[in-house]
């Protein structure tokens, strides 16, 4: 009560013309006269009614228009700051008053270029340019097809102007566009995302995407487009291109909703659904066509005929949604069916409203109640992701339980298997062990043997033969030993236990072996293979040559590693070099050389290099 009171006082106080200016009421004209211009043709002055609904009046036709339009201020004009408040005027727009430019709107000239007739025009009013009889004057684009003209003005003072209902409306219609045309993008973009990166087991086992998140993705991202053409002012299309491409936006809208539906119904794998994708491809094809020649004919009603079998499909559809839905309900199948339902509902009332009806203030309210089948779209995408995000974890637990009962399988047929294969190796070696001794030690024992049977051989004949059966038994142990590949170990060795026998022998024996690295290539066998082929060759020497000298010479360079035994003995034919030797060589990929003349005699092995 103190506040009103003082409030009151507040008012009393104020000057006669201040008063009159807080209390006057906003204006609303609803009546002008105007002048059209169709295609080229001026037509007569006439007095119409705001508003001024273009496509109703000229057929669809473009054109251009002044409008003029008188009001009063009895008062008289005050210091107080008026607006001119437009719910629509354009396509394109000049405001002039009393003789003076307000403000401009896109190009007058640009036929099918800018389009500032979406959301609603406050236009500031100069207190200095008011008088008590004003002319409003309005020039005017209108492009065929796309709902342009005029609707009723509000003239008054800024405050009550934006105080106004149809001020608050048009603030309202612009914020909720922004916000829902957001909000179906990021729908969109989660969905799609969904699509990207989850792939579920079809019956034959294949991996493929989730179609569900494609249906809802494709659905969103064009309602959102469809929904932020309010807002655009420079289209990136003229129209009626980019009128065709909304009514394409919208085609996609209702058929990848269509489509969510029937997949989140579980009908995926009926006959149905193949229709269901025809139809929809149908759907978006007709609106296409059907918005193109409305607009190259001139001819709304095939546009309107296509929106009504539209909406009657829709319903038809959402009958049978719900039918089945009460036979068999689920929380996915309720939120659709109850949006379906709304949606369909809102979708008659646009129809008959904005297609059938002559207000061209009229909004449609499906952008609004659209959001019921984003909220619904959503829920599902976001509970078929966590579902299959929990049956993805559950099959990596079981597969991590798998892997690691089969890593415990494997460690024990690999320990199994090791330990077969020591075995194998130690009977390997067994085998090789014994296999030289009888290939060797005892070729060379029976050979001793025989020679005392026969009584033909000398006792330094025998005593050769078991000396060689011992330095062959000596050279077998050592070679056990060996590194692989250790040609320079294997001279050493042979050095150690055959110089003493070829001093006792008479033979002075030089040494010429150079630093040797490792022979790749050379294993544990190929390594004896050598180390039996050097033996044989000194051993010819000791037996048959009558020498004196010996030379052992060994360098390896980039065609390979190459061994020679030279004597300065007695020599042999080269063109008979003995078997032992030849077979032995080639066992081990060896070239083997022989060149022997009385007083030098050279046996020469190279092996390859790797």
């Amino acid at each position: 009560m103190a506040a009103w009171l003082c409030c009151w006082g507040l008012a009393a106080l104020l000057p006669p013309a201040a008063r009159a200016a807080q209390d006057e009421p906003v204006q609303a004209l609803r009546m002008a006269r105007i002048q059209a211009v169709i295609d080229g043709r001026p037509q007569d002055w006439r007095t119409v009614p705001l508003p001024y609904h273009w496509d109703r009046l000229h057929r669809n036709h473009g054109g251009r228009a002044v409008v003029e339009a008188r009001f009063d201020l009895p008062g008289g004009p005050s210091a107080q700051p008026y607006t001119l408040y437009f719910p629509l005027i354009g396509n394109a727009a000049a405001v002039w008053l009393n003789g003076k430019l307000l403000v401009r709107y896109g190009d007058l000239d640009a036929a099918g270029r800018d389009d500032y007739g979406k959301i609603a025009r406050q236009v500031a009013v100069p207190p200095a340019l008011l008088a008590a009889h004003n002319l409003l004057r309005i020039e005017l684009r209108a492009d065929g097809g796309r709902r342009g003209g005029l609707s009723e003005i509000y003239i008054g003072p800024t405050e009550q102007v934006q105080a106004h209902p149809a001020a608050r409306a048009g603030a309202l219609r612009y914020a909720g566009s922004l916000f829902l045309g957001a909000f179906s993008l990021v729908v969109g973009f989660i969905a799609l995302m969904c699509w990207a990166s989850q792939r579920v087991a079809d019956a034959d086992g294949r991996l493929r995407r989730e179609t569900l998140y494609l249906w809802a993705g494709l659905a969103e991202l064009c309602w959102s487009v469809r929904v932020f053409d309010a807002l655009i002012e420079h289209p990136p299309l003229a129209w009626p291109l980019w009128g065709v491409l909304m009514t394409g936006t919208y085609a996609g809208w209702v058929g990848g909703v269509l489509l969510f539906c029937h997949r989140a119904a579980g009908w995926e794998h009926r006959r149905s659904m193949r229709f269901m994708q025809a139809a929809a491809g149908v759907l978006v094809a007709a609106g296409l066509v059907c918005s193109a020649l409305s607009f190259a004919w001139f001819r709304p009603v095939l546009l309107t005929g296509w929106l009504g079998a539209v909406n009657l499909c829709a319903a038809l559809y959402a009958l049978v949604y719900m039918a089945a839905t009460l036979r068999r309900p689920t929380t996915a199948r309720v939120l659709l069916a109850a949006a379906g339902v709304l949606n369909v509902a809102v979708g008659v009332r646009d129809w008959v409203t904005i297609r059938l009806g002559n207000d061209l203030g009229a909004v449609t309210w499906n952008r609004y109640v659209s959001i019921a089948f984003g909220l619904a779209l959503l829920y599902i995408v976001l509970r078929r992701f966590q579902q299959a995000s929990g049956q993805a974890r559950e099959l990596l637990g079981t597969l991590q339980a798998r892997v690691a009962a089969r890593e415990q399988e494997l460690a024990s047929t690999y320990g199994r298997l090791e330990a077969a294969a020591r075995e194998q190796a130690r009977n390997h070696e067994r085998e090789r062990i014994l296999r030289d001794m009888h290939d060797g030690v005892g070729s060379h024992i029976s050979a001793a043997i025989r020679q005392l049977q026969s009584g033909r051989s000398t006792s330094d004949e025998v005593l050769r033969t078991l000396r060689d059966s011992m330095d062959q038994l000596k050279l077998s142990i050592d070679a056990m030993q060996l590194p692989p590949g250790d040609v320079q170990a294997l001279l050493a060795g042979l050095r150690y236990r055959l110089e003493p026998r070829l001093a006792g022998a008479g033979l002075a024996l030089e040494w010429a072996v150079q630093e040797l690295p490792p022979w790749p290539g050379l294993d544990a066998q190929a390594m004896r293979q050598l180390q039996f082929l050097l033996f044989e060759a000194i051993s010819n020497v000791l037996q048959h040559a009558h020498a004196r000298v010996l030379r052992l010479e060994a360098d390896a360079g980039p065609g390979g590693l190459a061994i020679r035994i030279v004597d300065d003995g007695c020599g042999f034919d080269a063109g008979r070099a003995p078997r032992a030797l030849q077979v032995r060589a080639a066992s081990l990929g060896a070239r083997l050389g022989v060149r022997s003349a009385p007083g030098r005699t050279e046996v020469a092995f190279t092996l390859p290099a790797a």
